[in-house]
């Protein structure tokens, strides 16, 4: 049994011993699931990169794609160059550009591989830009990802956010955008506790009113939406909404505090998945969901439930350094070789958030080689200063 000495909240130090026992990695494929499930993936940096970390992205392109196989191999989708992969918190658009034609050259190589891939405005470097502007921004990334041969994910606009001056703006913006989508799109509304910048989209600060005009959107642009994932992290207003989209329109779930019950469902319906924790707890997601689709709802929640803990841990405000807790984890159970992120984002969290973070991962049975993962656990806090 692995232990090692752990920092608690009172500043003492325990010996913590690990009890999980890691769930397996078995190959599956998305025909043994019933849900749609993407994992929003995270870019592994370049350690060796003589860069500065917070002005310039370089990027680990081996690993990065390694780890996108990894997700098909466990029968996920891949949802490519969202936040999660550190869109407008390090990863800038000529790195996400090449980040997704190399993804999608990878799926291409494949027979299974469903990806999809964000669009956005994130290339424009300020505020102070008008409608047409913003609309041509979004147009601009669309016609790079669908000349890729690419799906799109169409995420939340800064610049929309900061320019729109009612709801009637966002109306325009996307009946425009959607008209040239070639497939479905997969809407993408990002709440301010993910990127505050965010605040008030759909023309208002009052989540509920701000869902009446995106569901206006919805049914106006219904043939050209598969879905919408909202990151509202509120099951209630998840709820809400999943019960009033249009017929075949998707919702895809978000909400990293609630995300079992949501994908399981009730007798109105259920959500799909499209989440960033999926990148920190593959094997476990893919388990589950498989466990679903024969029936076994116990083993379902009897699998991921352990998981939530720990995601509304990773995900706990400010919410925006989530991805920090992510690749920690994929740095614990050797996914990658070290613990360096774009944009010098390792720094994000405490030394106490990320030993509370190992807990809940023992606990949750996702550390897939606990002597592993132990190791680099006390590599990391001897740097630390704690030995």
């Amino acid at each position: 049994m692995s232990e090692l000495k752990l920092p608690k909240d009172d500043r003492s130090i325990e010996v913590y011993r690990l009890s999980g026992t890691p769930v397996a990695v078995e190959k599956r494929s998305a025909a043994d699931f019933n849900r749609v499930a993407f994992a929003a993936a995270h870019v592994v940096a370049d350690p060796f990169a003589d860069n500065d970390p917070w002005l310039t992205p370089a990027i680990d392109w081996e690993a990065t794609l390694r780890f996108r196989h990894r997700l098909w191999d466990l029968g996920l989708g891949v949802a490519e160059a969202m936040d999660t992969a550190q869109r407008g918190m390090g990863l800038a658009w000529p790195q996400a550009q090449e980040l997704i034609s190399r993804s999608l050259k990878e799926a291409a190589s494949r027979k299974d591989a469903l990806i999809a891939c964000g669009v956005g405005t994130d290339h424009l470097d300020s505020g102070g830009y008008d409608l047409n502007q913003i609309i041509d921004s979004y147009l601009e990334q669309l016609d790079f990802v669908q000349g890729e041969g690419g799906r799109v994910i169409l995420m939340a606009s800064r610049a929309l956010a900061a320019a729109a001056r009612s709801p009637d703006d966002y109306l325009k913006a996307y009946a425009r955008v959607l008209s040239r989508a070639e497939q479905k799109v997969v809407i993408h509304w990002l709440g301010e506790m993910f990127d505050p910048a965010l605040k008030g989209y759909w023309g208002s600060g009052d989540h509920m009113a701000a869902m009446e005009t995106c569901l206006a959107m919805i049914e106006e642009n219904a043939e050209k939406i598969d879905g919408i994932k909202i990151s509202l992290l509120s099951k209630d207003k998840e709820i809400v909404m999943r019960r009033r989209l249009p017929a075949g329109v998707r919702m895809y779930t978000g909400d990293d505090f609630n995300y079992a019950e949501l994908i399981a469902g009730d007798e109105q319906g259920h959500s799909d998945a499209l989440l960033g924790i999926f990148d920190a707890i593959a094997p476990a997601a893919s388990k589950a969901l498989a466990s679903l689709k024969r029936g076994a709802d116990n083993e379902f929640f009897d699998i991921l439930e352990p998981t939530v803990a720990l995601s509304r841990h990773i995900f706990k405000a400010p919410t925006r350094f989530y991805k920090t807790g992510v690749v920690f984890l994929a740095y614990l159970n050797g996914l990658q070789d070290h613990f360096t992120m774009v944009g010098g984002q390792e720094s994000t969290r405490s030394t106490q958030h990320f030993t509370e973070l190992f807990r809940l991962a023992d606990k949750a049975n996702v550390l897939a080689e606990p002597d592993l993962a132990t190791h680099r656990m006390k590599a990391f806090l001897a740097v630390r200063g704690i030995g």
